[in-house]
């Protein structure tokens, strides 16, 4: 059988030629560079919205000393999976440190937040023995998902029925989670949702859901990749929801955020986070977190304790930007989180307005179909600490001139839609 007709059995090359045809794909923009408050692509600079590594943490010289002080010491990968090789010393600092700020008895570490989560739901639903005694099956177990619950999660969940084995209730919704519980006759369930959510920046009305999980008798995991080190203090917004954090069973947290890296983690009792390591399949199958970055992630998270005006100011400013947005008349998520999302509707225009900013000079990201629902989708915008005010101002003026109140409907003609590749 040929080349042509191998691919045409199973379909991946028309799949990419339709989807680049339609706008859907395009090829992975090349950075010329480290990623910050601008980006180089191609010889140009653009001023970037699309970053999640918002505090610019590998801007800073201090960090990155640190970072090769550890590399010198401990080399740059553990060489091996946890079970073969073990751990180095900063993952062990690491996970330590995370228990302490979660009020858990044991942390286990992971290369990434999506594999915390997908490890997790392997665990809570595995069939596994070493023997007859030495064995576990939790198939009989009820996941009742936040309906816009993150990717990582429902795909680690696809092997359930849906309806049976896995359930969903209504995003942030105390009362829609209540009546599913209360259907569910004492079976034992565990309530999945994220404290903040990356599309619409909502916050989870945490302190209610944990009531009503423990109402049921119901296991509690939060996905706090997009909260941790964010929201909690006092001062900060959002207090009354991140203080009932601690209440949760298991706590997840990414380090791509505010931390700036690349892992994830998962909090909890130990009975459970002992048996993860083997569970998860995503611990004892893979390699762990570099151990340099394990290190640095503990000197990162320091500064942020000790230095809590960093995250305060980061956190003024991402409201002023905000505020600036709304006075130019454009349509923005609800919640005033630090994820600011413009909604921009159509696909197709979405498209459109993502080609016309890459002229101007900015990077942003489109949410678009699956990542949304068809036709709903928006720009997702974070605030970088390093941004300028010119450079602000610059692109909040760009897009009221695209997507404002009385913005002309020829805006964006210079960025017509041709569902190409981008250059």
């Amino acid at each position: 059988m040929s080349n042509s007709s191998k691919s045409a059995r199973w379909g991946f090359q028309r799949f990419v030629a339709s989807s680049v045809a339609e706008g859907f794909l395009h090829e992975p923009v090349i950075m010329q560079g480290m990623s910050g408050a601008e980006v180089s692509r191609n010889g140009r600079s653009y001023v970037n919205f699309s970053g999640i590594n918002y505090l610019g943490w590998q801007q800073d010289a201090r960090v990155l000393d640190a970072f090769v002080e550890s590399a010198r010491r401990y080399g740059l990968s553990t060489g091996g999976s946890r079970a073969t090789q073990g751990i180095c010393e900063p993952h062990l600092r690491l996970e330590n440190m995370l228990s302490t700020l979660h009020g858990k008895e044991r942390t286990l570490s992971f290369a990434s937040g999506m594999l915390a989560n997908i490890g997790f739901i392997n665990a809570m639903t595995a069939k596994f023995g070493f023997s007859s005694r030495s064995a576990i099956d939790n198939r009989d177990a009820v996941l009742i998902f936040d309906r816009e619950c993150h990717w990582s999660l429902w795909k680690a969940a696809s092997h359930l029925k849906f309806g049976e084995s896995l359930l969903a209730f209504k995003h942030n919704d105390v009362t829609d989670l209540t009546a599913v519980l209360a259907k569910l006759g004492g079976r034992k369930a565990i309530v999945v949702f994220e404290s903040l959510y990356s599309s619409d920046g909502s916050v989870a009305p945490i302190g209610e859901i944990l009531d009503v999980c423990q109402r049921f008798d119901a296991l509690s995991y939060i996905d706090d990749a997009n909260g941790f080190m964010v929201y909690g203090s006092p001062q900060r917004p959002f207090h009354e929801q991140f203080r009932h954090m601690r209440r949760a069973d298991f706590i997840m947290v990414s380090l791509s955020k505010s931390v700036g890296l690349e892992g994830g983690a998962i909090s909890g009792s130990a009975e459970f986070i002992d048996a993860f390591e083997v569970l998860s399949g995503t611990s004892i199958f893979t390699a762990a977190i570099q151990p340099p970055t394990a290190d640095l992630a503990v000197f990162i998270i320091e500064r942020l304790r000790a230095n809590p005006w960093i995250m305060e100011d980061y956190l003024d400013r991402s409201a002023m930007f905000r505020l600036k947005l709304q006075a130019s008349g454009l349509r923005l998520n609800d919640t005033a989180s630090y994820i600011t999302s413009v909604m921009i509707g159509r696909d197709d225009k979405a498209e459109q307005v993502r080609q016309a900013l890459e002229q101007q000079g900015f990077c942003v990201p489109i949410f678009r179909y699956p990542a949304v629902k068809p036709n709903q989708a928006l720009m997702r915008l974070i605030l970088h600490r390093l941004h300028t005010e010119p450079q602000i101002d610059r692109f909040v003026a760009s897009l009221k001139d695209l997507l404002g109140q009385g913005a002309s409907r020829d805006a964006i003609a210079g960025a017509e839609f041709v569902g190409h590749r981008q250059r």
